[in-house]
């Protein structure tokens, strides 16, 4: 099984080809991923947020994060945990993300 930073880095990775329909930046570069912790079996929980409760795709996206980390070689079990608080802001946006929005 590959190394926990091995790991973290394939997730990431992967993470960031997941795009919120409503934004043209991917939901890593937009401040969503909160967290991703790997234990040592393989088994990761993620820690996310969404720009807000009433999101459209609040049922789609934290589906599609568990299916791209399943998919990473070495991942065993993936628990995906929506969380309001904090809650997500603009300031979470990485300086890519925006200059893809053209904030900067």
């Amino acid at each position: 099984m590959p190394a926990a930073e091995e790991l973290r880095t394939q997730i990431m990775e992967s993470l960031g080809t997941i795009y919120d329909p409503e934004v043209p930046v991917d939901i890593v570069n937009f401040g969503l991923i909160y967290g991703v912790n790997i234990a040592d079996d393989g088994t990761v929980n993620v820690t996310m947020s969404l720009t807000s409760p009433s999101c459209p795709s609040a049922q789609a996206i934290p589906a599609e994060v568990e299916a791209k980390c399943r998919a990473v070689e070495g991942v065993g079990e993936v628990t995906v945990n929506i969380v309001w608080d904090p809650p997500w802001g603009p300031e979470m946006i990485s300086p890519e993300g925006k200059v893809k929005l053209g904030m900067e």
